[in-house]
């Protein structure tokens, strides 16, 4: 059928209500949000957005309320997908970025794809990879991977990707979402060992909409965390900690679920996967950790500093 592109969409939105199916790739995911209130009386109230690109560059692509249990799942970062009967809106203002692998790809922040269950019913379709055509034009996933010895360089806030041997996992904590709230965040920290320093990476892992990796990170585990955050303690602290923590976007990924992955093709990946052929594995396990409590970032060593 006659397709459109992200490109097209933006010039002529307004002067349209209906549109042309869409070929796009998703290069970003974020996590499952809910947003139910006990006033107000919705089925399934749950968004996820998603980064979607084209040839003509990339959108803001969101999954409304009983799409996200029948959808979210299947739509991986790297999946191919043909929509048809959705919606364009004009963008929401205050919803986070991911930092695109690709800095030279136009991103198209006016509006986003606004995929629902009715008025009208949107048609989703996923094509199989083998069956995606060079002609399409889609572009690659691509990744931000650094290694342990770039990470201290790194500003605060930067986005990176890295990969790791994990060699300490903490006790799930919670901490709650504002004072008073009866909301939490889940998270857990996990150090994790490239080759490339004799310090980890120190990760704050926030529970993603991924339950079945977040209680499954043991030590020796091969760990994958894309769309990380650097903190900088930008105070005169001389014993200064850097740390990577998850953003809205992050994915993470264990022992077991690396097959298939667009970022086995990265060369740092590659890299690391080298070196770990090189390490003996009873060595290696004598160092790891799990479980206590891990205070972080370290409390000064005298009260007076604190």
């Amino acid at each position: 059928s006659k397709l459109t592109n992200l490109g097209h969409l933006e010039m002529t939105w307004r002067s349209r209500v209906h549109f042309h199916p869409l070929l796009v790739r998703i290069l970003h995911k974020s996590r499952l949000r809910y947003y139910g209130k006990p006033e107000k009386k919705m089925d399934m109230p749950y968004q996820a957005y998603f980064e979607v690109a084209d040839g003509s560059g990339m959108m803001s692509m969101v999954l409304w309320n009983s799409l996200c249990p029948e959808w979210y799942h299947s739509m991986k970062v790297g999946t191919v997908l043909l929509l048809d009967k959705y919606t364009i809106k004009t963008s929401y203002p205050f919803k986070t970025h991911p930092t695109p692998g690709d800095s030279q790809m136009k991103r198209f922040a006016t509006i986003e794809i606004s995929l629902n269950v009715r008025d009208p019913h949107t048609e989703i379709s996923i094509i199989p990879e083998e069956m995606v055509k060079p002609e399409w034009g889609l572009p690659e996933v691509k990744y931000r991977f650094i290694t342990r010895s770039e990470l201290d360089d790194l500003p605060n806030n930067h986005s990176c990707d890295v990969i790791g041997l994990v060699t300490f996992v903490g006790r799930a904590e919670r901490a709650r979402k504002r004072e008073h709230s009866e909301d939490f965040w889940l998270y857990r920290w996990a150090h994790a060992i490239d080759g490339t320093s004799d310090q980890p990476f120190i990760l704050e892992l926030f529970a993603t909409s991924q339950p079945d990796v977040f209680e499954h990170i043991h030590p020796m585990t091969y760990l994958v965390c894309t769309q990380m955050r650097v903190i900088q303690d930008l105070t005169e602290n001389p014993s200064r900690t850097v740390y990577l923590t998850t953003s809205n976007e992050s994915q993470i990924f264990i022992t077991g679920w690396h097959k298939g992955q667009p970022y086995t093709k990265d060369a740092k990946v590659k890299n690391f996967i080298q070196w770990t052929k090189s390490q003996s594995e009873a060595d290696q396990i004598k160092k790891t950790v799990i479980g206590g409590y891990y205070p972080f970032p370290r409390p000064p060593d005298s009260f007076l500093k604190y």
